[in-house]
């Protein structure tokens, strides 16, 4: 349900690339979303061109024209597209941005959870942005000087759904920030590295924004876990739906074949330097998480070397 943050003293499920015999993703029959999945996006504070144009790019990559150079972001979503409802429907291969607001600090620069529904509420208010109860996910981006509970001491990026008594309405968010003034060193890693981790490098960033190419790989686990868990009763791991273990949970921190522990796995490195492991659209390059696969019981990517 919520990005935690990395170290590299972390043990358990969540950081090895996955045995049957320590994980049991279930499906406990609640909807997923099958039908077209359309992203709504409330840029809160202050956000750059540039960084705007990486996030977009990233979203129309899920489903958008398929990049000639491999591996891409669509087929990394063909992982998360695995997990099927009840009717053994499978979640959606269409995700599109189908709608964007921009929110001045509307709620001021220090937020809480519930403030996020607010701001989520607002937009729907004063007509911003539509209600879309059948396939609508809404996502709320703080920029880099907005301060929201829990961020860096806890989280790095979390998603729930909406109160009525609040918005109105039972919606699927999440929220997502950008720690490049907070904490890059954990919510970035690895473009930025804790300072106890003495001998191990940066990588440089494939769109040269340690901040914002940090958020991509957050962005793209809350989508998969708003996709196949968007009420919090449809796919995760244990008994207790008040702190699931989802299908992005497990594999924080992997990016490649060989991944685990403190080791983020086999990826590639461009002409400039940087490391990334999908093509996108307008050779666009990404550095994402694996997502857990319930076929074979182990996280695994696109870029998975066998």
């Amino acid at each position: 349900m919520q990005v935690h943050l990395h170290r590299d003293n972390e043990t358990g499920s969540k950081r090895f690339e996955g045995s049957s015999p320590y994980v049991k993703m279930q499906y406990h029959m609640g909807p997923v979303l099958t039908s077209s999945i359309r992203v709504y996006i409330i840029w809160y504070g202050t956000w750059k061109s540039s960084q705007k144009a990486i996030i977009r790019d990233f979203l129309h990559s899920l489903s958008g024209p398929v990049s000639k150079r491999r591996p891409t972001v669509g087929a990394w979503w063909n992982t998360v597209q695995l997990y099927t409802d009840q009717t053994g429907a499978n979640i959606s291969k269409s995700v599109v941005l189908a709608g964007e607001v921009y929110d001045h600090y509307s709620h001021g620069k220090i937020l809480s959870r519930m403030t996020v529904q607010e701001v989520i509420r607002d937009s729907i208010r004063n007509g911003s942005l539509k209600v879309d109860s059948c396939g609508g996910l809404y996502m709320v981006l703080t920029s880099e000087d907005v301060q929201m509970q829990d961020f860096c001491r806890a989280v790095c990026g979390f998603h729930y759904f909406t109160f009525p008594s609040i918005v109105g309405y039972t919606l699927p968010y999440a929220w997502i920030g950008n720690s490049a003034l907070q904490c890059p060193e954990y919510c970035a890693y690895p473009f930025k590295v804790p300072s106890y981790m003495i001998g191990f490098e940066p990588l440089k960033p494939p769109n040269r924004d340690v901040g914002v190419d940090g958020m991509v790989s957050v962005i793209g686990h809350e989508l998969a876990e708003l996709s196949s868990n968007p009420l919090i009763n449809a796919w995760y791991a244990g008994n207790d739906p008040t702190a699931p273990t989802e299908i992005a949970d497990l594999c924080e921190g992997i990016y490649g074949t060989g991944g685990g522990g403190s080791y983020m796995g086999s990826v590639s490195v461009d002409t400039y330097g940087a490391s990334f492991n999908l093509h996108g659209i307008k050779r666009r390059k990404y550095l994402v998480q694996w997502i857990w696969n319930p076929i074979v019981n182990y996280c695994t990517g696109s870029n998975f070397m066998g």
